[in-house]
């Protein structure tokens, strides 16, 4: 998984704290961890074509979150930056092993491939069980100062 998938993770909590209706900047959210603005900015992009960010252009521009956190599991980020393919794809490998066959699709046989594809379902399972509601209640749990502290950075920032 790409690091894109965290810079995500974390925009999105870092919008949930800004005032309502208030859109944040690339450049602003970027500043936040010291990231690159131009691949943050991609990340984003690809967030708002999945629908989980509004973009809005203009001297009061940026991005917003599009539907509430509640709606928005791991899952959706994970896809939208990295996309729906499965993590593990089976080459086949097989058949030009010894005994392989040109005819066979070890993708269905493979006792490999068939682990890997568990895996990976629960894996996805686990992500889409998650909100960012969720995240953000434990976030808040333990470090409760986190939304003034995040309201107070991005307020006091210069750009």
């Amino acid at each position: 998984m790409s690091e894109g998938v965290e810079w995500a993770l974390h925009s999105c909590l870092n919008l949930s704290w800004i005032e309502t209706g208030e859109a944040m900047t690339a450049a602003k959210l970027a500043a936040f961890y010291s990231l690159p603005t131009a691949y943050l900015n991609k990340q984003l992009q690809s967030l708002a074509k999945a629908g989980i960010l509004t973009s809005t252009s203009g001297p009061r521009g940026g991005f917003r979150l599009a539907r509430p956190l509640d709606k928005i599991t791991l899952m959706d980020v994970v896809t939208a930056i990295e996309g729906a393919e499965e993590a593990f794809r089976c080459e086949q490998i097989l058949r030009e092993g010894p005994g392989g066959s040109p005819h066979v699709d070890y993708r269905e046989s493979c006792v490999i491939a068939q682990a890997m594809r568990r895996a990976e379902l629960a894996w996805r399972h686990e992500l889409a069980g998650q909100t960012l509601a969720d995240i953000r209640k434990t976030v808040e749990g333990r470090f409760p100062g986190t939304p003034d502290n995040t309201r107070s950075w991005f307020a006091n920032l210069r750009t």
